[in-house]
């Protein structure tokens, strides 16, 4: 039900009573604890003394009164604080939910956390030696296993239990220390989709900008002579106006101040005041402060007064001491003379933005600076740029609320000019000042230091004043020296209600003209009075005192000017308005003539003139600019109801009745509305309140007749009036138009029904509030000062507008006292008084007697409560008593709510739709007088039918069909205005569950639906009205008894309304007495209609989710997160209720869910094919929806499907965010749900169903598996970095024109640039799935404190969604136990078990995890055995890698498990072998693949199964103990070799060389080769070497298809290796060994998944792609061909067609790739070890093969680098040359590298085989590399010393190969003579021509650049050269006669491609080239020239007979051709 409070305002009001410790206690605000009698009897005093005074009140105080001082009332419901509109799921209270978790174990964490660095660097540096076996003895294994330690045993592994008990034991097990809050660990719901979330109002306060105090602390001249006096005040120069009222200072010394006794008799402490509190609501950089000064009169002129200050100084005071006498004296005279009157002085301004921006700042206590300049630290720079990085250039030079204070002294005054001290002149002035060359810089200034400090103001400073001098808490000394709050006057309008007391008048007298005006009138003072009647006694004491003064005036005098007759003033004269203002209260100006000089019979002060202002004029303040014309004489009596424009006769004016005397008066007053439109409306309403007809208003008279008209045309007319004033007036102006609907006015015994003229009124005004102001809205559109309004202020009126009787009797509501607090008077009266002016006063019969001072009564009032200033008005909950009045005439009295109701439902046209606009602000006026009715009038304990009569239960049933009606029809045409009014509706109804009968709100509910439900089926664009459907829904679910009202333990019978009523007294616990009843279990998780009718809310939301996850094309992303996150939304509320902390309520609540099960179910892929891809889908987070057969999503509930269709949906992907929120909720409703229910219900699904179930289980093992606190970190930064984005994004939507909230709604919609619709393909927020999941982006510069936590919280959700896993698979189990026919099933569940083993996970959740892998063994051990051989494998794997765990505990379990696989496969068949097959095939490729692999470890696990084995005293006798070390000793070696991989885990060479030694040694084993080839496999992909992995994957088939041609002869396979030598010639060494040796047929051999026909397939498929990646398409081509027969055999005609598709491919880019040089195969390098620091490598030379385009440079680096890194940086040297190493000249303690590139090196007849690039690239052997050098010794010579070597290199194997490195077996060299070296040279070079030459098509640039070098100047030396030195003579040895001669040839060839290439290049020039071309011909020409007599020379001795010697020679000769290139 609803428990109202009445919230108090946290001060007192009213001190009339005179015991002075209750007074005391009201100021402490203490609650005094007395007995109820005696609060009633103190509060009824108390408010009937109040009643004396308050009634007397002119109403516009009492209004304005009654707003600062009346009680608060705020509706609120007892379990509202459990609702997530109230309550919402933040990071903040998610983390005060996650506090106190327990850690959880994860070896990921461990493993990182004792990763020893220095083992790793010792084992770097051991030698790297390989033996040739890399396996140790046996005897040594058992040795070093025996000596090891065992882990702790498992107690009950060796006992024999029956599978029930066993369960029962792990059952309770698993349930022990289980955290009972899925949801506190998972990140809370996206606050974006929280459409129910209502923010609380701002409490309604006093309007406050940014806050400067200014302290001014000293003021010294040069001379002191005088006293001066201070004025400080803001102007803003841009918008030309003064933006503060003045505060005046005085820091003259008491000597000084002594002066003025005479005048000053009395000090004020409030007039002492030295620092100021200035308020700016609007910072600029045009904002000045302006310092005036001002002295005593004196005679003489500025000018002459300020002389002395700017020419003498107190130092030189033995030079003028004369003359400072005689000023010192005449000061004297002037101060006892004219001490009441100033003059202008001087003044000065300092630009505030001067002070904010400076860098830095300077310290307080600096005394250097000068005119507001300072030097800067920098501090300030650095928090500008943290705090206000979003802001532009302009706001952050001027933000007034952060800046470092500082401390200037001004130096520097300006004299103020007699005839320039206007305003308007002091703007020129500071405009002037801004500019660098200042008029006024030039001007001779007043030397003086003016030391003042700024600062920001601080939130709560002490001893402070209001404006209007009362103090502000805390005070804690009232003889301290107060500092003064000032006020300040907005350079704008600032929209905010008053919410104090404030009734102030401005006064400011501008500019008088008595230039005409006889007599002496030259030292002018104008005195201001405020009169309360004509006689000169009346003057009141209003005027507030300046500096060092009485608090209050009754008259103030301006400033005089210096023998001037038109002086300009800038006086403002500061009042307090009277609360009892009448007609005769006016302003009165007096002018005087000051004689400044004594003179005998001449008076001080001369009166010259007279001018008033009346101040009420028809019931309104007059405000504004007067000009008024100035009397000579006194005015005459009455004259203060008249204006001084009327000329009265017999008086004399100055200038014939002009108005030479102006003036501006302003107010601020919360009194006085000062517009013509709110003054008519409020005093009407006071007319009739009072019932005083008749009643003058301007021209008009009020009777009973014609006052209704009157009323309802103001009404009307409110319209018209300046929003500034109606928001200012906000409070009293929906009070006063509430109170007529409520109570409307009875005339002449007639009840005027004004309801819908203020229905209306209100309605125009709400929205035009709302149209102007949308920068003040919260996310549903609701105006900020209109919710506070309603949230705080408004109430129901509790009694009629009548005059009071004190001795009355009971009223018509009496509120029940529970406690009370003596900080105020508990009530406010309800009668309001009419002002007594002058028409009325004598005809009013209830004037008995007045107060004396009404203004004395209002500050007693007033008087502490404005000394609270903080925010807090809500400092006690406090249900008051309200004491009213009998009623003395007749009462009309409405109820609010049914009034508005009904007034909504009867509007039209303009009206109606100013109400739909602001809807949420009648649903929420209605809801809070619903409640406030029902509690004033008892009637919350009422059955709720009987609350509210049947007409206005119509009337809310019309209401909402027709607002209902316009969402459906308006969704597509208004956007906006449907958002809010669908929300606006749905909170509606969501408070009327909690005040009207639910079943018919659930009517009203069905209504809606039906309405949108109408518009789908012509609806455009359906998903929007899904989407409006869905907040709706969320809404309203967002009810805090959202559970209760879902009846959660009913049974599914359907009620005769949706939902049958329930008290609202029901309790908690009754609601969750009744367990469910036997009941059909299937429609318990079917959204059948039984479900839908009895859980109805709980129905509409599943239904919601359940439509939406269909794929209706667009949008869906958009939706989907709408639908899941109102479902977690709602699940988070209940895990963090209190009320559902009990387990079994828990479970009623997971009834409510059951259908999301079969839901989520439903947006998986269908049947068994799919569960290959769940791994897959897991990764990627991928859903998969269905496609319904419905038609239209829309159908209204009725017409929903009764159940889940089974067809298959279509592929729509879920978002990453949105799958792992979906995922959550379903594993919540897992975990909560009763499990006997779930085990009948999986038990009735079908095989297929179950297995889709299973896969869902898989995929939530996988979405939330744990990442470690190094991924956590990682994602943190990927965080940070995209906050920068939305931080810009942010940016837009502050500083742009409309609020944040309109640029969401505006990107929601789409109408942003850049945004696609949310109804659009595209997802419309911000997308949050590119993290693996939604990381808390609150703060992203996360400590590591908090990092650590979040892992904490990770860990311990991984753990908990595991283990609801673990017990789902459980009731699965026990479903296959009871039916046989499941028992396929078994696969997919211990499938799931090995997944979540296989990820990380804690050692909590393992623990659990191996006891129920263990259970389903023991119970199907032919799963395992007999069957799948795959799932053998699989778990053998896992058990091994968790037995190498660095969790002891997880050790432990791990090897029990494996312990008792063997055991458990011995006792089968007597033999194990298939266990010891798998697991050692697990083993080897656990060693090679995994990174973090601790032999240590799996030592000791192998070590304590040997003990079990050992201890089992059952199998002792039998050969399974002897087996069982056979195996652990075997494994045991495996693990040697693992040793020494992890020695070279940094050197892939040496890694890939050991692990292929491992496999050469498993060549007995075909099992275990396959698994070390698929290894070495993995480590070439990883490294990207894809032709080395698919050589291993040929090498792999190749094994295989050995051993299926031992098998059986099949005509299609591949006849073992032999068929794989095309692909590599190294293949032939997968030979299997001979048949006696092996037998195919022997238990567990060749048993892996790959010794198939299906695996050989998919060997050679995954070679083909490895090829691809490597380029190597002519491979893949060799591939197919083994592939081929195999798909034809099989007729696979499909696989058939996709492989010739990638052959097709495949030769397309052969074809397109031709050249090959679009292809980069590889770079070879011959590398040679030297040195006893490499072991075995010593004097070992290998080919490396490097990726394409290595350079040398880069191989010599990494591989200094890597061994640099091993042995030290002074041990490795790199042989820079390829010449022989002498190792005896070598340092023996020195490791050396010799690094040379090579090139593939064919013989002749070879290349003739070899034509494509592929073909020179592929099955290389054979290198070669050259070495220049010299006889002596020197690498490079003259020509005819040249010589060079030529190396070739043999390797073992060709390349590729299944390593990059091959040793060299054979090295040739051949040595070159000088002139083979000559001709290769000329080859070579011819041979560039030729290309440039026939290129195709031609490159001109490159064919110049060869023949530049070819026939250009500048390197004919080189070809010419060569031809001189080896051309010249015929050599004298023979042997070299035919070098000679080929040299000879070579040349004529190079002359003619030379010839050739410029005849090429003639074609290709253009004109500009033609010079450069006829140059190179002329080269060419003298370069043949030059060698013509050299090349035509031929040598006659090789045309006779050689001798025997020669033909040896030559054939030598011809061998060393064929070797050449």
């Amino acid at each position: 039900g609803c428990n109202l409070f009445v919230h108090k305002k946290a001060s007192s009001a009213v001190l009339l009573l005179k015991w002075s410790h209750i007074i005391m206690l009201l100021d402490r605000q203490i609650t005094l604890y007395l007995s109820y009698a005696i609060v009633i009897f103190m509060s009824y005093y108390i408010i009937h003394v109040f009643f004396f005074f308050y009634s007397t009140f002119d109403p516009r105080v009492r209004d304005a009164l009654s707003v600062y001082t009346d009680d608060w009332l705020i509706i609120q419901r007892k379990y509202q604080r459990y609702s997530t509109s109230h309550t919402p799921h933040n990071s903040e209270r998610q983390r005060e939910r996650q506090r106190g978790l327990v850690k959880q174990t994860f070896e990921l964490d461990e493993a990182a956390a004792t990763d020893r660095q220095d083992d790793q660097d010792d084992a770097k540096r051991r030698s790297v030696s390989l033996d040739d076996t890399p396996r140790g003895s046996w005897a040594s294994s058992i040795f070093d296993l025996k000596n090891s330690s065992p882990d702790a045993l498992l107690p009950s592994v060796l006992e024999r239990t029956a599978a029930e008990d066993m369960d029962r034991r792990n059952a309770e097990a698993r349930l022990q220390g289980r955290h009972s809050d899925l949801l506190g660990l998972f990140p809370p719901p996206d606050e974006d989709e929280a459409v129910e979330r209502c923010s609380v109002p701002e409490v309604p306060k006093e309007h406050c900008g940014q806050r400067i105090m200014v302290k001014c602390l000293s003021l010294k001249f040069e001379i002191e002579i005088e006293p001066i006096f201070g004025t400080l005040a803001l102007y803003d120069v841009k918008e030309k106006k003064k933006i503060s009222e003045d505060f005046h200072f005085d820091l003259n010394s008491d000597q000084m101040k002594g002066l003025l006794r005479l005048h000053t008799p009395h000090t004020a402490i409030s007039t002492l005041a030295r620092s100021a509190i200035f308020s700016i609501t609007y910072p600029s950089a045009d904002i000045f402060l302006v310092i005036k000064l001002e002295k005593v009169l004196q005679q003489g002129d500025i000018g002459e007064s300020c002389e002395p200050y700017m020419v003498m100084k107190e130092s030189d005071s033995s030079k003028h001491k004369e003359k400072l006498e005689k000023l010192r004296l005449q000061a004297e005279t002037s101060c006892s003379r004219l001490g009441r009157y100033r003059m202008p002085f001087a003044w000065t301004a300092i630009h505030l933005v001067n002070i904010v921006s400076s860098v830095g700042g300077l310290d307080r206590s600096d005394p250097d600076s000068d005119s507001g300049k300072r030097k800067g630290h920098g501090t300030w720079n650095e928090r500008k740029k943290k705090g206000f990085e979003r802001l532009s250039v302009g706001e952050d030079m001027c933000n007034f609320a952060t800046f470092r204070p500082a401390t200037l002294t001004v130096t520097n005054f300006f004299k103020q000019e007699g005839d320039r001290l206007s305003d308007e002149d002091l703007y020129k002035f500071l405009a002037d000042m801004r500019r660098p060359s200042s008029v006024l810089r030039r001007l001779r200034p007043v030397t003086a230091q003016l030391k003042i400090d700024i600062s920001p103001a601080p939130d709560s400073p002490h001893y402070c004043l209001s404006p209007e001098l009362l103090h502000v808490k805390p005070y804690p000394d009232l003889r301290v020296r107060p500092t003064k709050e000032v006020l300040e006057f907005p350079a704008r309008y600032v929209y905010t209600p008053h919410t104090t007391y404030r009734n102030l008048l401005y006064i400011y007298p501008q500019s008088l003209n008595f230039s005409s005006r006889q007599g002496s009138v030259r030292n002018i003072a104008v005195k201001v009075q405020f009169m309360a009647g004509e006689d000169p006694s009346l003057s009141m004491p209003v005027i507030f005192g300046k500096s060092s003064c009485a608090e209050f005036f009754t008259e103030a005098y301006s400033p005089v000017i210096y023998h001037d007759k038109s002086p300009e003033f800038y006086e403002e004269v500061k009042m307090k308005i009277p609360a009892d203002l009448t007609d005769n209260h006016h302003l009165l100006f007096t002018f005087y003539h000051i004689s400044c000089q004594p003179k005998q019979n001449t008076p001080l002060e001369t009166p010259v003139g007279y001018t008033w202002i009346p101040l009420m004029q028809h019931g309104r303040l007059r405000t504004g600019s007067f000009s008024l014309p100035v009397s000579v004489e006194k005015p005459p009596p009455s004259y203060s109801v008249l204006t001084p424009d009327v000329q009265l006769p017999g008086m004399k004016w100055v200038d014939n009745h002009k108005q030479v005397f102006n003036v501006e008066v302003t107010a601020a007053s919360s009194v006085h509305t000062q517009d013509p439109h709110l003054d008519k409306f409020f005093t009407l309403c006071y007319v009739l309140e009072e019932y005083s007809f008749p009643f003058r208003l301007k021209d008009c008279i009020i009777s009973e007749a014609n006052v209704e008209g009157e009323l309802k045309a103001s009404m009307t007319g409110l319209r018209g009036a300046l929003l500034d004033t109606c928001v200012r007036f906000l409070h009293q102006l929906l009070s006063k138009l509430i109170l007529l609907i409520v109570h409307p006015p009875v005339i002449a015994g007639q009840i005027v029904n004004l309801g819908r003229a203020a229905f209306e009124a209100m309605s125009l005004l709400v929205n035009q509030i709302h149209k102007n102001l949308e920068g003040n809205q919260d996310q549903h559109g609701r105006n900020n000062l209109l919710a506070s309004y309603i949230h705080y202020c408004f109430h129901l009126p509790t009694c009629p507008p009548l005059l009071p009787d004190p001795g009355g009797a009971t009223p018509a509501y009496e509120l029940p006292i529970q406690y009370a607090t003596l900080s105020r008077a508990t009530t406010r009266p309800s009668t309001l008084h009419l002002a007594r002016s002058k028409s009325i006063s004598n005809s009013n019969p209830d004037l008995a007697s007045t107060p004396t001072s009404p203004d004395e009564e209002v500050q007693r009032i007033i008087g502490s409560k404005a000394s609270d200033r903080g925010c807090n008005r809500m400092s006690a909950f406090v249900d008051s008593a309200t004491f009213c009045s009998a009623p003395t005439r007749q009462i009309a009295k409405k109820l609010l709510h049914e009034e508005l109701a009904l007034q909504w439902v009867v509007s039209t046209s303009t009206v109606r739709e100013a109400a739909l606009q602001q809807a949420w602000f009648f649903f929420q006026l209605m809801t809070k007088s619903m409640s406030h009715h029902l509690f004033l009038s008892s009637r919350i304990d009422l059955p709720r039918r009987q609350r509210f009569p049947d007409r206005f239960v119509d009337d809310i049933a019309a209401l909402v069909g027709a607002i209902s009606a316009d969402v459906a029809g308006r969704y597509h045409k208004d956007v906006e205005l449907v958002e809010r009014l669908n929300s606006s509706l749905a909170f509606f109804l969501n408070d009327l569950l909690s005040l009207m009968d639910r079943g018919f709100v659930f009517n009203l509910i069905r209504s809606y639906y039906k309405q949108i439900a109408n518009k789908f089926h012509t609806a455009q664009n359906p998903s929007s009205l899904t989407a409006l459907r869905m907040d709706f829904t969320r809404i309203v679910c967002s009810h805090e008894h959202y559970v209760t009202l879902n009846l959660p333990c009913s049974t599914l019978s359907p009620p005769a309304s949706p939902s049958p009523s329930t008290s609202s007294t029901t309790s908690q616990g009754s609601a969750f007495s009744s367990m469910h009843q036997d009941q059909g279990v299937a429609s318990m998780f079917e959204l059948s209609v039984p479900f839908r009718q009895q859980h109805f809310l709980s129905g509409l939301l599943l239904t919601e989710l359940s439509l939406i996850l269909e794929p209706d094309g667009e949008g869906v992303f958009f939706l989907h997160k709408k639908a899941i996150s109102a479902v977690h939304s709602l699940m988070c509320s209940h895990d963090a209720d209190p009320r559902y902390t009990d387990p079994q309520v828990r479970t009623h609540i997971a009834q409510l869910y059951l259908p999301l099960i079969p839901i989520v179910m439903d947006t998986l892929p269908q049947g068994r094919q799919q569960a290959d891809r769940v791994p897959e889908m897991a990764s990627k987070f991928l859903g998969v929806v269905k496609k319904k057969t419905l038609k239209s999503p829309g159908i209204h509930l009725g017409g929903l499907r009764s159940s889940l269709s089974q067809t298959g949906r279509q592929c729509s992907s879920l978002s990453a965010e949105c799958s792992r929120t979906l995922l959550v909720s379903f594993l919540w409703v897992l975990k909560n749900a009763d499990a006997a229910l779930l085990e009948s219900w999986v038990s009735d699904l079908s095989v297929l169903q179950i297995n889709r179930l299973l896969d869902l289980l898989h995929l939530s093992v996988s979405c939330f598996e744990y990442k470690g606190k190094k991924a956590l970190e990682r994602i943190n930064s990927l965080t940070f970095k995209k906050s920068q984005d939305m931080k810009a994004r942010l940016e837009e939507a502050i500083l742009g024109t409309i609020g944040a909230r309109q640029e969401m709604v505006r990107r929601c919609r789409g109408t942003s640039t850049g945004w696609r619709s949310p109804y659009g393909n595209e997802n419309v927020r911000w997308r949050k799935n590119v993290t693996h999941w939604k990381q808390n982006t609150d703060r992203v510069d996360k400590t590591k404190a908090e990092t650590e936590q979040e892992s904490v919280v990770d860990g311990n959700l991984a753990t908990e969604a595991s283990l609801v896993v673990l017990d789902t698979l459980e009731i699965i189990v026990k479903t296959v136990l009871v039916s046989e026919l499941k028992e396929s099933v078994l696969g997919g569940v211990l499938r799931v078990l090995l997944h979540s083993m296989a990820g990380s996970q804690s050692a909590l959740f393992l623990q659990h995890c191996f006891t129920t892998q263990r259970g389903l063994v023991f119970k199907f051990p032919e799963m395992l055995f007999e069957e799948d051989t795959e799932l053998c494998a699989d778990l053998c794997l896992r058990l091994l890698r968790h037995c190498s765990s660095s969790v002891g505990s997880v050790r432990s379990q791990a090897s029990a498990s494996l312990y008792l696989l063997m055991r458990q496969n011995f006792e089968i068949g007597n033999n194990f072998a298939r266990v010891k097959m798998q697991v050692t095939m697990s083993l080897s490729s656990l060693v090679g693949t995994s990174q973090n692999f601790n032999e240590e470890h799996l030592r000791r696990s192998l070590k304590t199964i040997l003990t079990y084995a050992e201890e089992d005293l059952e199998l002792r006798d039998s050969p399974f103990p002897e087996q069982v070390q056979d195996l652990v000793f075997n494994l045991h070696m495996i693990l040697t070799d693992t040793v020494k991989m992890k020695e070279h885990q940094q050197d892939p060479e040496m890694l890939i060389d050991l692990m292929y030694r491992i496999a050469k040694g498993y060549q007995n084993s075909p099992d275990l080769r396959l698994t070390w080839l698929q290894n070495m496999a993995g480590k070439h992909s990883e490294r990207g070497n894809h032709a080395e992995a698919a050589h291993c994957l040929v090498h792999s088939a190749a094994l295989v298809a050995e051993y299926l041609n031992m098998l059986e002869d099949c005509r299609y396979l591949p006849i073992g290796c032999v068929t794989f030598q095309h692909i590599s010639s190294n293949v032939l060494e997968e030979s299997a060994v001979s048949d006696d040796i092996l037998s195919p047929e022997e238990e567990g051999i060749c048993a892996g998944k790959y010794f198939s026909e299906l695996g050989l397939v998919g060997l050679l498929e995954q070679a083909a792609n490895s090829f691809h990646m490597a380029s190597m398409y002519e491979a893949i081509n060799e591939v197919y061909k083994i592939l081929l027969p195999v798909h034809e055999a099989n007729r696979d005609f499909k696989k058939l067609a996709t492989v010739h598709g990638k052959l097709q491919d495949t030769f397309n880019k052969i074809y397109n790739q031709s050249s090959g040089w679009e292809r980069m195969f590889g770079t070879y390098f011959r590398v040679g070890f030297y040195g006893c620091r490499f072991g075995d490598l010593d004097e070992q030379e290998f080919v490396y093969k490097e990726p394409s385009i290595t350079k040398l440079a880069e191989i010599s680096y990494r591989l200094e680098e890597f061994y640099a890194e091993r042995f030290g940086d002074d041990v490795v040297e790199i042989i820079k040359d390829s010449n022989h190493v002498d190792k005896n000249k070598l340092d023996p303690n020195k490791a050396y590298l010799q690094i040379t590139y090579v090139e593939p090196f064919f013989d002749t007849y070879e290349l003739k085989e070899r034509i494509t690039y592929f073909d020179k690239n592929y099955n290389l052997r054979t290198f070669m590399y050259c070495t220049p050098f010299t006889l002596d010794g020197r690498a490079h010579g003259d020509l005819h010393e040249q010589y060079k070597r030529k190396s070739i290199l043999t390797t073992s194997h060709a390349f590729p190969y299944i390593k990059t490195r091959i040793n060299v077996i054979h090295k040739e060299e051949i040595i070159l003579v000088p002139m083979e070296v000559a001709i290769e040279d000329m080859q070579k070079k011819t041979q560039e021509l030729a290309f440039a030459t026939h290129q195709e098509p031609a490159d001109a640039k490159m064919l110049q650049m060869v023949l530049q070098g070819s026939v250009g100047t500048t390197v004919n030396q080189g070809p010419l050269e060569v031809a001189q030195v080896f051309l010249s003579d015929i050599p004298d040895d023979p042997k070299l006669y035919r070098h000679h001669n080929k040299l000879r040839l070579c040349f004529k060839d190079f002359t003619k491609r030379c010839e050739d290439a410029l005849r090429k290049n003639k074609t290709l020039i253009g004109p500009d080239q033609k010079d450069y071309h006829k140059e190179m011909e002329r080269n060419y020409n003298k370069l043949k020239e030059s060698l013509g007599p050299l090349i035509t020379r031929k040598i006659p001795q090789l045309y006779r007979t050689l001798p025997a010697t020669g033909l040896q020679s030559a054939t030598q000769s011809k061998r060393m051709e064929l070797r050449n290139m």
